[in-house]
């Protein structure tokens, strides 16, 4: 049962977050063309894209061998089975939320791509939704680990 929810997670992470929210993002900017796109912005939007990406799988790599969970934790409720440990390095080094912030990223680099005020939207409220799923995360992690997340909190930024 524990895979199997663990699989769960990782799949319902991955369309919400690669799949979904760039569809989203698409429609409505009203189904632009994808392609031609000019070549400095292409540059750019696949740079923050590659980067963004890059820098979610590290922290799920580095979540998995090191804090033995899952990052699938939905405002409260354990989707998958959450880390054990609380974790301060590797991505966690650079801030308190390194898996949002390479999604961040990377769907910046789509709202890049399309180039349009509703796919700026689509990201400011995917970011307030997050943000309010950050806040309530920190509350769990206060409770769970502590002085020693509140002396992590001190050092390092949520973004």
């Amino acid at each position: 049962m524990g895979k199997l929810r663990e699989f769960i997670g990782y799949l319902l992470g991955g369309l919400l977050f690669v799949a979904l929210m760039p569809t989203l993002m698409w429609l409505a900017s009203g189904r632009p063309a994808l392609w031609p796109v000019g070549t400095a912005k292409a540059i750019v939007a696949i740079i923050l894209i590659l980067g963004g990406l890059s820098l979610s799988i590290w922290t799920i790599i580095y979540m998995k061998q090191r804090g033995k969970g899952n990052p699938m934790d939905a405002f409260g409720h354990e989707v998958a089975p959450r880390t054990k440990h609380l974790m301060t390095d590797g991505p966690y080094h650079f801030n308190r939320n390194p898996m949002l912030t390479g999604t961040l990223t990377y769907l910046v680099g789509v709202v890049v791509w399309l180039w349009t005020w509703q796919a700026l939207l689509v990201w400011c409220l995917f970011f307030a939704i997050m943000l309010i799923q950050v806040i309530s995360e920190e509350r769990r992690l206060r409770r769970d680990f502590g002085d020693e997340y509140t002396d992590y909190c001190r050092r390092t930024r949520r973004f």
